[in-house]
């Protein structure tokens, strides 16, 4: 599958709402790539099928689309709703200080996204995983203020040394999780009195009833 970049951002969404309805397996195998769509796993491995699908040519520090700065997403969808939360990027933990939201990273990938949904069996019954309709969207002023309070508040606490005892469940819409494949995996981070403690990685996510939300406006 070898796909040139789209365009214009009109040329992006045709592409992927021309793929709405498609098994991902059978989207795979065009790819000569291998997916079990219907386990949580293959989340990572679903994304990097869209993006070949789609002509993405972003890695590391860029959007997926450069050329058109449109970040894509992929999201679960089980029994009508997002499964799980969407992940958006990574946090450097140290110099936090310093942040602002409006130039942080986290503020550049959310501020045009293309939505793309996969569309999973509520129950082993035949049915295969499929791509859903894909939608364009970029926050509302509302939407945006409330993200970047969620941003301020996470990144405030995070700079004062409050990083071990920073749960999931702060944040309105962005809330801060582990990102890392073990346990091993440690980074360096604030603590209380200008110490510096190994923690594990952390990224921001978006909970899933905001990403519902969002689908169901755009």
């Amino acid at each position: 599958m070898n796909v040139t970049p789209p365009k214009t951002e009109g040329e992006l969404l045709e592409r992927a709402r021309a793929l709405a309805g498609v098994p991902i397996d059978e989207l795979a195998a065009r790819a000569a790539m291998s997916i079990d769509a219907d386990t949580v796993h293959a989340k990572g491995k679903i994304g990097e099928l869209l993006e070949r699908a789609l002509g993405a040519t972003g890695s590391g520090a860029e959007m997926d689309f450069p050329g058109l700065a449109i970040e894509m997403k992929t999201v679960p969808i089980q029994n009508g709703k997002p499964a799980e939360s969407t992940f958006v990027c990574a946090l450097q933990l140290m110099n936090l200080d310093r942040a602002e939201w409006k130039t942080s990273w986290v503020r550049r990938k959310l501020s045009r996204v293309l939505w793309v949904p996969i569309l999973r069996p509520a129950s082993a019954d035949g049915v295969r995983a499929r791509v859903g309709e894909a939608k364009i969207w970029s926050p509302s002023e509302r939407e945006e203020r409330e993200l970047r309070a969620d941003f301020e508040e996470i990144v405030g606490r995070i700079a004062i040394g409050d990083i071990e005892d920073l749960s999931a469940r702060v944040g309105t819409h962005l809330q801060l999780r582990p990102k890392a494949a073990t346990g091993s995996v440690r980074t360096a981070a604030p603590a209380r009195d200008g110490e510096i403690v190994s923690t594990v990685p952390r990224g921001f996510y978006l909970r899933a009833n905001f990403v519902e939300a969002v689908l169901s406006s755009c």
